[in-house]
C-alpha cells in the first residue's frame, strides 16, 4: 500500500459577522475543478461548492437542531487542511485496487463547552462533509438536521419518493424545483453547464438515513430529513460523536458517476482479519417460483423448499459451473407471514432434511444458502441470532440471505436509527461466525462493505420480482438503475429470468394468484438484455433467478457458465441517464460486457481498447435477433477480435447485448 498524509496549513481566525469571499476558506479538489468553501457567521454555519469555476451548490446552510449544538457566533474558528493520497485493494469489488486521493478542510467551531468540526473532503470526483462534536453533556438529542443543498442554477434529477421503509419506488425524471422529497442517491445534471452529480451519504452507522425535502421557501433548496424514532427523535447519539459523510459525487458525464469510488474511500479499511472465507459467487435457488404463483413458501402439495428440489438444484449447480444455491421458506413460521411474524431460524420444515442437504452440497463442493426472513420482527431476530448463525456455521453455511418484508415492531422505520442499528449488528454478528449477507429490505449502501466486507449486496430497489406479479420494470427503469441506485453499491436484483414469457407458469392449471394478478404478468425485456444485466447490475452474488428448467437446452446459458461474479476490474464505457448503458468487466483474464437500452432500439460502436494489448480474444455476442425481431430469440456469433478493434453494438427496443472475451491461448 502507498499512502501520503501530509499536513499542509493550519490557520485560526476569529470570523466577523459577515463572510467576504476573499476571507472564506476554501479546499480544492486535486485537479482544482472543484471547490468547497466554509463561512460562520451570526446567523448561519454554511458551505458552497462550485466546479470549474461555475457554482454548483449556493450557500447552504450546516448544522442541526439539537439542545448544545449550537455554536455561539463569538465562537473561535479554527481551520486546518491536510491532503492524503493512498491506494488500497478490497477482497472483492467492482474494481479491486482504488486510489484515495483528496485534499482536506477541517473548520473546528470551538467554545468551552462544545467543538463542532466540520470536515470536508474534496476529491477529484465530487465531496464530502461531516460533522464531529464534542459536547459536554452525557448525550446528544437530535430532533433535525439542518443541512441544505441548494442548487446555484435548474437541473433535472432522477430519484425515488422519500419513504422511511421502502426504497422499491419507481424512478421520476423531474426538474429540481419539482422535487417535494426524495431519497438518496438523488441523481442530477445541471441544465446550463451540464454537470452530473449525485446526493448520497457515506459510512451510515448509529444514525438515522438522511432523505431529502424541498424547502417551503425556494424549491432549489433541498433540505436533509432524517427518519425519526415513534416519539419523533431522530437520534440519541454520545457526547463525542461523527455523522455519516454527506456526499456529492461529481463528473463531466453520466459515466463519470458509475465510475467514481468515492463512497467506499470515505468509509474505513477493512475490521475483517481474516477474508479469505468472503468469496463472491454465482448461484442459483428455489425462489422465483414462488413470486410466479407455481410454488409455496409454506409446506404443503406445492413448497418448493423440498429435500428432492434442493438435490436437483445443487445437482444443476455442479453441472452449470455456479457455486451456491439459496432456499427460501426452508425453515417453519411462513404460515405466519402477515400475522404475527414468528419465524423459527433453526426448525426446518419437516419436508426439508437440512442435515442431509447441507452434507451433500458439502460433498458436491456447492455453497448452501440460508434464508432468514423477519417479517420485521427485530426482537424475536435478535434474541437468535448467535444461535442460528452458529447452527449455520455448524452445517458450513457461509451466506445467509435476510428479508425484512413487513412493519417494524413498536412502530419504528426501517430506516430509522433503530433499524440502521439492527442491520448493522446483523453484520457483526454474521461476520462473527463467518458469514455473508444479502439483505433485502435493507438499509440503503453506503460504503460500509469496505469495513464490513462480509455485507456483500442488499436489494434495496425495485428488484426482478416486480415483474411475477406488477406492470413490472421497464427497459427505461433499467437505464436509470444503473446512474441512480448502483450508484451506492452492489445491488441483488436477480437477473436473468429466460423464460420471458411465463410460458412454463401460465401452463400450470393450478398456479396461485399470488400477491396480484398475474395472468398477464411477463418481463419487459428481450432475452438479450437478462444475460446483460448480469454484467450491468453489478453484484459479488449473483443470481440465476428463473426456474432451472428453464435454462435447459438454452444456448444463452453459457454466458452465465463462464461469467465470474468475482471481477477485478470495472468501468462504465459509455451510457446516458433512463437512454442506455454499456460496462466492461474483467475476472481474471476474461472480460465481459453487458449492453442495454431504453424503449428505443439504438445502434453503438464499442471500441476495446479496453481489452489488454497484444492478447488476441474470443469474442462470443450474446445480442437481439435483429433479423426476426423476436424478443425471445438470441444471435449468438463468435470472432476474433484484440484491443485494436471495434465492435458494433445492435439492440432492440427494450433490448441489450451480452458479450465475452476469453484469451485465445
Amino acid at each position: 500500500m502507498k499512502k501520503i498524509f501530509i499536513a499542509t496549513l493550519s490557520a485560526f481566525a476569529l470570523l466577523a459577522t459577515g463572510c467576504s469571499g476573499e476571507k472564506n476558506p476554501i479546499v480544492k479538489s486535486p485537479d482544482g475543478r472543484i471547490e468547497v468553501s466554509l463561512c460562520h457567521t451570526d446567523s448561519a454555519t454554511t458551505y458552497s461548492v462550485s466546479v470549474d469555476g461555475h457554482q454548483l451548490i449556493s450557500p447552504s446552510r450546516l448544522g442541526f437542531d439539537a439542545e448544545g449544538l449550537r455554536p455561539s457566533p463569538s465562537a473561535k474558528v479554527s481551520v486546518s487542511f491536510s491532503e492524503a493520497d493512498t491506494t488500497w485493494r478490497q477482497p472483492w469489488g467492482e474494481n479491486k485496487e482504488l486510489r484515495d486521493h483528496y485534499n482536506e478542510m477541517a473548520f473546528a467551531i470551538a467554545e468551552s463547552d462544545l467543538t463542532m468540526t466540520i470536515r470536508v473532503r474534496a476529491f477529484d470526483d465530487g465531496i464530502a462533509f461531516r460533522y464531529e462534536w464534542r459536547a459536554s453533556r452525557d448525550s446528544v438529542i437530535i430532533m433535525d438536521e439542518l443541512t441544505e443543498f441548494a442548487f446555484a442554477e435548474s437541473a433535472t434529477t432522477w430519484s425515488i419518493p422519500a419513504d422511511f421503509d421502502s426504497y422499491e419506488k419507481e424512478y421520476r425524471k423531474l426538474p429540481v424545483d419539482s422535487v417535494e422529497n426524495a431519497n438518496t442517491p438523488f441523481t442530477f445534471m445541471t441544465d446550463s453547464t451540464r454537470v452530473y452529480g449525485s446526493i448520497h451519504e457515506a459510512a451510515l452507522y448509529n444514525f438515522p438515513e438522511m432523505t431529502l425535502k424541498a424547502d417551503s421557501g425556494s424549491r432549489r433548496i433541498l433540505r436533509a430529513a432524517l427518519a425519526p424514532m415513534p416519539d419523533g427523535v431522530k437520534a440519541v447519539v454520545p457526547n463525542s460523536f461523527q455523522t455519516p459523510w454527506r456526499t456529492i459525487q461529481i463528473g463531466h458525464s453520466a459515466t463519470d458517476l458509475i465510475n467514481s469510488a468515492m463512497i467506499l474511500n470515505l468509509n474505513e479499511p477493512c475490521k475483517i482479519a481474516d477474508v479469505s472465507w468472503i468469496k463472491p459467487q454465482k448461484y442459483v435457488g428455489i425462489w422465483w417460483g414462488m413470486h410466479l404463483g407455481t410454488q409455496t413458501w409454506t409446506m404443503g402439495p406445492r413448497h418448493g423448499a423440498t429435500t428432492e428440489n434442493a438435490i436437483k438444484y445443487i445437482d444443476f449447480a455442479k453441472a452449470n459451473n455456479i457455486q451456491g444455491v439459496l432456499f427460501e421458506g426452508w425453515n417453519e413460521g411462513w404460515e405466519n407471514w402477515g400475522g404475527n411474524q414468528h419465524f423459527d431460524y433453526i426448525k426446518a420444515y419437516a419436508d426439508f432434511d437440512i442435515d442431509y442437504v447441507a452434507a451433500y452440497a458439502r460433498k458436491n463442493n456447492i455453497e448452501l444458502w440460508a434464508h432468514d426472513e423477519t417479517g420485521g420482527n427485530i426482537p424475536e431476530f435478535e434474541s437468535v441470532l448467535d444461535s442460528a448463525f452458529a447452527y449455520y456455521k455448524s452445517l458450513g453455511i457461509h451466506t445467509v440471505k435476510t428479508g425484512y418484508a413487513g412493519g417494524f415492531k413498536g412502530g419504528y422505520y426501517h430506516h430509522s436509527q433503530y433499524g440502521v442499528r439492527h442491520y448493522q449488528k446483523v453484520v457483526e454478528t454474521a461476520a462473527r461466525y463467518q458469514i455473508m449477507i444479502d439483505a433485502h429490505e435493507p438499509i440503503k449502501e453506503t460504503g460500509i462493505r469496505r469495513t464490513w466486507p462480509n455485507m456483500m449486496t442488499r436489494e434495496g430497489a425495485r428488484g426482478m420480482e416486480w415483474n411475477a406479479w406488477s406492470a413490472g420494470n421497464t427497459a427505461d427503469y433499467l437505464c436509470v438503475l444503473p446512474f441512480v441506485r448502483l450508484l451506492s453499491g452492489p445491488m441483488d436484483y436477480t437477473p436473468g429470468i429466460f423464460d420471458i414469457n411465463y410460458r412454463r407458469a401460465k401452463a400450470d392449471k393450478g398456479r396461485i394468484e399470488w400477491n396480484g394478478p398475474n395472468g398477464d404478468c411477463c418481463i419487459k425485456t428481450t432475452l438479450a438484455r437478462q444475460i446483460a444485466n448480469w454484467v450491468i447490475i453489478y453484484s459479488p452474488l449473483q443470481m440465476a433467478a428463473d426456474q432451472i428448467e428453464n435454462y435447459e437446452d438454452q444456448p444463452g446459458f453459457q454466458f452465465f457458465r463462464d461469467f465470474n461474479a468475482d471481477c477485478d476490474w470495472s468501468s462504465a464505457l459509455q451510457g446516458e441517464i433512463g437512454e442506455y448503458i454499456v460496462v466492461a468487466r474483467r475476472a481474471g483474464e476474461t472480460f465481459y460486457v453487458g449492453a442495454g437500452t431504453n424503449s428505443h432500439p439504438r445502434e453503438l460502436t464499442l471500441p476495446l481498447s479496453f481489452l489488454k494489448k497484444g492478447v488476441t480474444y474470443e469474442a462470443t455476442v450474446y445480442g437481439d435477433d435483429m433479423a426476426s425481431g423476436n424478443p425471445e430469440k438470441l444471435s449468438i456469433i463468435t470472432k476474433k477480435v484484440s484491443c485494436d478493434d471495434e465492435l458494433p453494438i445492435h439492440m432492440m427496443a427494450t433490448g441489450g447485448q451480452a458479450i465475452t472475451f476469453i484469451p485465445v491461448k
